[in-house]
C-alpha cells in the first residue's frame, strides 16, 4: 500500500481554537450605486475588515459549501516579514499560517468549486505538498506558470526571474474547468484539403494512452491491407471505429498504411487552457502597477496582480452570479474584476489599505468611473454595491480581577447572534416569539438572555412550545428545576463556552516582528 506523504514542521499540530466571531455591518462604509444599471446588478457583496483567519471562521457557518472560486495571493515568505528569525522558524510560521487558512477555505468551497493560490519559488514546493495533504492529490488540477515580467532584470551570476506560480485544486470531481475563447491564431491548424462538407479539420491521435487488451485489433483497409494495432491499442472499440470510418471522421492515408482522425473546427466550443500564461495575454506586474497608479497616483500598492490575470481565473472557474472569495485582498483587484464580470464577491483585508485602496477602488467600479483594467473589454458601465463589515470584538474578556466575563460591548442582539454561532444555530429571530432567536433544525431553538432565568419564566415558555419542540437557554444565572422540563436545556454563561475556543485574541496575521525571540537550547560541549 502506498504511504501517504505529509509535510512536517515545528508547531504543525498547534492550530488555534478560533472564536466564531459575528460580523458587524457599518452602513457608513457600505456603498451601492444610485440607480440600477442592469437587472443583474449585485448588491450583496461583502468587504470584511479584520484578521483574515478570524474572518474566515466568521464566514464558515453561513458560507460553507457556497464559494465557487477562491483566489488568494498570500505573502510569499521572501524573508522580509521575518528578518529577526532563522530560516527554520520563519518557514514553520509561514506554513502554520497557510495551513489554518487553507483548511477553512476548503470548507467554504462548493462541491464544484476550486482554489487558486499565487506563489513564487520560495515556498511553492512546500505549498504544493501542503495543499496535496489538505485538498487531496487527486484534486490537483495543475500549476500555472505566469510570466509576470517581460523585461530582463537581476545581477550577473543569477537568473532573471520572470514567473510566478498559481497552484490550482478542485474541491471534487464535480468541478469543470472552463475553456478560453478561440482566435484565428488558435484555428490556424485547421484546414479542409479534401473539401469535407463539415468544414475545416485537423488530425488527432488515434492511439490509446494506456494498455487495453480489448482495444488491440488489426484494421483491414479498403484494398485489403492490414494496419497493425498500436502497442496500447486504439482509442475506440472495433465497432466504434468502424462507425467513424463510415461517417468519414476516420479516413485512410493515400497509401493505406495508417488511419487519420479528423477533429472538426465546428465542434470546438473553446480552447483548452494551457499551463503557461504569457504576460501579453494576462498582463504583467508592470501592467498591474500601471492600473494601480491610474487609480492612486501618489500611493502605489506593492506587488498587485493585473486585472486580466484574475479575469482568466474567474472565467475558467465560475459562472455569472457565483461567489468568489479573496482572503488576502490587498488592493482589491479580485473584487474589482469579479464585480465587472457579474460575480458575487467577498474580500477580507486587515491592513489599512482596506480603507485607503479597496473602498475607493470599489466605489469607482460601482460608479462606472473605473474604465481601466478589463472595463472596456467587458463593457463595464457600473452598478451594484457592497456591504462593509468588521469583526465584532471577542465575546469574552477578563475583568480587573482576571475573571472571564461577557464583553460589555455586546448588546442583547449581538450576544444572541454570537451564541447562535457558538452553539451551531442559525440566527433568525422570530418577530412574534421572543425566545425563538435562532434554530438548528425545524423544531430546535435557542434563547440567550442576560436576565436571571426563573422557574416561572421557563414554565411560561414551555406553555408556548409545541409538543416536538426543544429549546436551549443560555444565560448568566438561573433558578430552575430543570428535571421538570425535559424539552429545555440550560447553559450558564460564560462557563459553558470558556473552553470551546481562544477568546481575547484579535490578530492571527503574519505580523510576527514583535514576537519575543525563542530561547535557544544551550550548546552541548563535546568531551574528549
Amino acid at each position: 500500500m502506498a504511504q501517504k506523504l505529509e509535510l512536517t514542521w515545528i508547531g504543525k499540530g498547534e492550530q488555534p481554537k478560533l472564536e466564531p466571531r459575528i460580523l458587524l455591518e457599518d452602513p457608513e462604509l457600505s456603498y451601492h450605486a444610485k440607480e440600477r444599471v442592469t437587472e443583474n446588478d449585485i448588491f450583496d457583496n461583502r468587504l470584511i475588515f479584520g484578521d483574515n483567519l478570524l474572518a474566515l471562521k466568521a464566514l464558515e457557518q453561513e458560507f460553507s459549501g457556497k464559494i465557487k472560486c477562491v483566489f488568494i495571493d498570500p505573502p510569499y515568505n521572501t524573508g522580509n516579514a521575518f528578518e529577526h528569525y532563522d530560516d527554520g522558524l520563519e518557514h514553520s510560521i509561514w506554513l502554520n499560517m497557510m495551513k489554518s487558512r487553507l483548511e477553512i477555505l476548503k470548507n467554504l468551497l462548493s462541491v464544484d468549486g476550486s482554489i487558486w493560490v499565487a506563489i513564487d519559488d520560495n515556498e511553492m514546493a512546500y505549498l504544493k505538498v501542503l495543499m496535496d495533504e489538505i485538498f487531496g492529490r487527486n484534486n490537483f488540477l495543475g500549476t500555472v506558470i505566469w510570466q509576470h515580467s517581460i523585461q530582463a532584470k537581476g545581477y550577473k551570476g543569477k537568473f532573471s526571474v520572470h514567473h510566478n506560480y498559481i497552484l490550482c485544486y478542485k474541491k471534487s470531481e464535480v468541478f469543470e474547468l472552463g475553456t478560453l475563447e478561440r482566435s484565428e491564431e488558435h484555428n490556424k491548424a485547421y484546414s479542409n484539403p479534401d473539401n469535407d462538407p463539415r468544414g475545416p479539420w485537423r488530425t488527432g491521435d488515434v492511439r490509446n494512452s494506456l494498455y487495453r487488451p480489448n482495444l488491440i485489433y488489426d484494421i483491414v483497409t479498403p484494398s485489403g491491407k492490414i494496419i497493425k494495432s498500436p502497442e496500447n491499442g486504439w482509442r475506440w472499440s472495433k465497432e466504434t471505429l468502424e462507425e467513424k470510418i463510415k461517417s468519414g471522421e476516420i479516413i485512410f492515408s493515400k497509401n493505406e498504411d495508417r488511419i487519420i482522425r479528423k477533429i472538426y473546427l465546428k465542434d470546438q466550443e473553446g480552447r483548452v487552457p494551457e499551463t503557461i500564461w504569457f504576460g501579453n495575454e494576462v498582463g504583467t506586474t508592470r501592467e498591474a502597477n500601471k492600473e494601480i497608479k491610474n487609480l492612486f497616483p501618489e500611493d502605489i500598492f506593492p506587488t498587485p496582480k493585473p486585472e486580466r490575470l484574475i479575469q482568466r481565473i474567474i472565467h475558467l472557474a465560475t459562472n455569472e452570479g457565483d461567489w468568489v472569495l479573496d482572503s488576502f485582498a490587498g488592493s482589491g483587484t479580485t473584487g474589482a474584476v469579479a464585480h465587472k464580470m457579474g460575480r458575487r464577491w467577498i474580500m477580507i483585508e486587515l491592513g489599512e489599505h482596506c480603507h485607503t485602496h479597496i473602498i475607493p477602488r470599489m466605489k469607482r467600479v460601482i460608479d462606472g468611473t473605473d474604465q481601466g483594467g478589463i472595463s472596456k473589454a467587458v463593457n463595464w458601465q457600473g452598478g451594484g454595491g457592497f456591504r462593509y463589515y468588521k469583526l465584532a470584538p471577542s465575546l469574552l474578556k477578563k475583568d480587573k480581577f482576571g475573571n472571564w466575563i461577557i464583553n460589555p460591548e455586546y448588546n442583547a442582539e449581538m450576544l444572541a447572534e454570537a451564541m447562535c454561532k457558538h452553539e451551531g444555530f442559525t440566527y433568525n429571530p422570530d418577530p412574534h416569539v421572543f425566545w425563538k432567536q435562532g434554530q438548528s433544525t425545524e423544531n430546535d431553538f435557542i434563547f440567550t438572555t442576560t436576565q436571571l432565568v426563573t422557574h416561572q419564566m421557563v414554565a411560561g415558555i414551555v406553555e408556548q412550545m409545541k409538543e416536538n419542540e426543544t429549546l436551549l437557554i443560555c444565560c448568566k444565572a438561573y433558578n430552575v428545576n430543570v428535571d421538570e422540563f425535559p424539552q429545555i436545556t440550560i447553559k450558564k454563561l460564560p462557563q459553558a463556552i470558556l473552553n470551546k475556543c481562544e477568546f481575547g485574541r484579535d490578530d492571527y496575521s503574519l505580523n510576527v516582528n514583535n514576537l519575543p525571540m525563542k530561547e535557544r537550547e544551550p550548546e552541548q560541549l563535546e568531551l574528549f
